[in-house]
């Protein structure tokens, strides 16, 4: 049976510092698409990550073990893609407009590109809904849908309690559906819908 993820921390921290790889494999994906629909860029994404675990591992004697380990993790997840997406504005208010997406400029020169710009439209308009949120309904929000973690997990990361983070991905999700239906409908009224 494999070791759980508190198991591993426990570990590491008694002298076994390989055993973090396999934190770093079971956790990278999810961590990266949380990252990515956050800061919007795939390279930037894949900084947030690196630059968590690099400070997972720097301060894995500040873990306690009598929160889980995922919670610990997705925090500072969290406050790499502030500081990050902070730093990032400011060089796109210095510089002007943004980049184009990595992720996109990359699907056009596959043969579904079609596909692949109306996938990036839809996660396009999916962020700027969620960007439209208040920060910690859409962190909520996307800890919850794009992170896979548990409401007790939320509670942990975001340092709130348990029916805390349960009312921050409740309303973050009754705001994105507003605000679909409200974009939905100016649209059909100016023919942009069927």
């Amino acid at each position: 049976m494999p070791l759980s993820d508190d198991q591993i921390m426990h570990s590491v921290l008694d002298g076994q510092p390989e055993l973090f790889e396999e934190l770093v494999r079971r956790h990278r994906p999810s961590l990266l698409r949380t990252a990515q629909h956050t800061l919007k860029n795939h390279a930037l994404a894949e900084e947030a990550v690196q630059e968590t675990f690099l400070a997972a591992y720097a301060k894995r004697a500040t873990f306690d073990p009598q929160y889980p380990f995922r919670g610990w993790l997705w925090t500072i997840l969290l406050n790499a893609c502030r500081t990050i997406g902070r730093r990032e504005q400011r060089r796109t208010d210095r510089h002007g407009s943004a980049e184009i997406s990595d992720d996109l400029v990359a699907a056009t020169s596959h043969e579904d590109a079609f596909a692949s710009v109306v996938d990036a439209e839809r996660d396009a308009l999916l962020s700027l809904h969620l960007d439209s949120l208040p920060e910690v309904q859409a962190d909520a929000v996307r800890l919850r849908f794009f992170g896979g973690l548990t409401f007790e997990e939320i509670a942990t990361a975001m340092d709130c309690s348990l029916n805390g983070a349960k009312q921050r991905v409740k309303k973050g999700l009754e705001r994105l559906a507003a605000a679909i239906k409200h974009a939905h409908n100016r649209g059909a009224d100016q023919g942009d819908f069927p």
